[in-house]
């Protein structure tokens, strides 16, 4: 059985995104300062050029200029509570960015929608290790970070099951730190996920651990062999 360490596991759940068919990043690459930088600075969270790629791509019709004011739209997004950020941005997502301008003396508006619902094959389903954020003085590096379309919907926290003290428990913790550190990565979340690589919990921001939902997993055998199931 492979060797069950905190970067297996990250090696691990890598290796299951890129057999559902993500494109893998490690996220040094494209950080500022990275060999393939798509981020200005390290505060910036959206892969803005991954987005505003998406928004042409699954918005056919809609001008360039309505297309960029719902993209400053998304990146506006900003509450002195996490939550109120992180709603604004659920109703956009699930509702469309709504866009009123003015043509030909009059008002008209769009819908400007930031994933293709009904045709999942349209996204760009991207993960990233390693995603560093510095935000208000403070550096935090979640260990897994899932976007689509340039957003990033997932933020995954990885502990070793070996490691006594590297407890679930400790990993909601550390979800916790993030959100009260770089709220910013927060402000487009849509689920949270927790795992020692035994076992799973996937939840929201407003969640307590107790009402996160339990994954087992199957880490291993699953790991060398591409035919079977990896999570029950």
């Amino acid at each position: 059985m492979t060797k069950l360490t905190e970067s297996a596991i990250e090696a691990f759940a890598i290796q299951l995104f890129e057999r559902l068919g993500y494109t893998v990043i490690y996220a040094p690459d494209i950080a500022p300062d990275g060999d393939h930088p798509e981020r200005a600075r390290y505060d910036e969270v959206l892969l803005t050029g991954r987005l505003e790629k998406a928004l042409q791509r699954i918005n056919p019709g809609i001008t360039a200029t309505v297309l960029q004011t719902a993209l400053k739209e998304i990146e506006r997004i900003h509450s002195p509570e996490l939550l109120t950020s992180n709603e604004t941005f659920h109703r956009l997502l699930t509702e469309g960015v709504k866009v009123s301008y003015q043509q030909d003396g009059n008002e008209r508006g769009d819908i400007v929608w930031l994933i293709d619902f009904d045709h999942p094959e349209n996204n760009e389903f991207v993960v990233a290790n390693q995603f560093t954020v510095i935000e208000n003085n403070q550096k935090k590096r979640p260990d897994i970070v899932v976007f689509i379309n340039g957003l990033p919907v997932v933020v995954i926290e990885l502990k070793n099951a070996a490691d006594e003290n590297a407890t679930m428990q400790s990993a909601y913790r550390q979800i916790g730190t993030y959100q009260q550190t770089i709220p910013s990565l927060f402000t487009y979340n849509a689920i949270l996920v927790i795992s020692d690589g035994l076992e799973a919990k996937a939840g929201s921001l407003s969640a307590g651990l107790s009402r996160w939902k339990d994954r087992s997993i199957a880490f291993g055998e699953s790991a060398r062999n591409p035919n079977q199931r990896h999570v029950e």
